[in-house]
Order: C-alpha cells, then sequence, then structure tokens
C-alpha cells in the first residue's frame, strides 16, 4: 500500500513573484510547525504573510483530519513554490510604442507532517 502523504493546503494565482515568496520559503523548509509560524511572524516581507496563511491552512487541515494530533508534532514536511500564469498589460511608452508588462502569479503548495514520521 501507498505510504501515507502527510496534510496539504495549496494556494494558487496568488499575485506576487515566485522568485520573492522562495526566499523566504527557503528559511522555513524542514523546519517544526511553531518555529515557521513564529519566523513568519516576524518577517517583514509580503510572502511570509502568504506562507503564513497556507502553513497555517495545513496545520488546520491536519488537526481537523487527526484528531490525536498536537500543533507541537507537526512539522514543514513539503514546501513548493510554483509559477502560475502570467497576467499580461500593455505599457504604453513614448512616440507611440508600447511596451508588455508582466505581472507574476504564484502556486504556494505546504505538506506538514507528524514529526515521529520523520524519522521513520
Amino acid at each position: 500500500m501507498a505510504e501515507k502523504t502527510g496534510y496539504r493546503a495549496e494556494a494558487k494565482f496568488l499575485l506576487i513573484s515566485p522568485s520573492k515568496v522562495r526566499r523566504v520559503a527557503d528559511n522555513i523548509r524542514r523546519k517544526s510547525y511553531a518555529d515557521a509560524v513564529a519566523l513568519l511572524d516576524v518577517l517583514p516581507h509580503k510572502g511570509a504573510k502568504l506562507l503564513r496563511k497556507v502553513v497555517k491552512s495545513a496545520a488546520a487541515n491536519a488537526l481537523y483530519r487527526n484528531k490525536s494530533l498536537d500543533e507541537d508534532m507537526l512539522y514543514i514536511r513539503e514546501l513548493l513554490v510554483n509559477e502560475g500564469p502570467r497576467m499580461k498589460r500593455m505599457w504604453l511608452r513614448g512616440r507611440g510604442r508600447a511596451d508588455m508588462l508582466l505581472k507574476r502569479m504564484s502556486h504556494i503548495t505546504v505538506v506538514v507532517d507528524e514529526i515521529s514520521k520523520a524519522g521513520a
């Protein structure tokens, strides 16, 4: 049988560049849930606020599905920041010219799991 893959949460079509979210995501990968949320509360980046919401959602999914879990038993097993579709806008320039303005989007996926499974 397939091994259980943890508890997941996704946020899609976030209007922020993936590279800006990845610099924050690299700081909380493979950390405990409590440490990750404490770090995300302190960081001033927009990506930290968005990541915090997704991490809390994944933890809420875990605690709802498994009543015997505690927040201290959770850690961030997997954290993916993928690129979403790009919004394209025309940016008018001088002499009747135009440039393309790309507004990048991100998809964030967080998987939390029990700490006891980390060693197994």
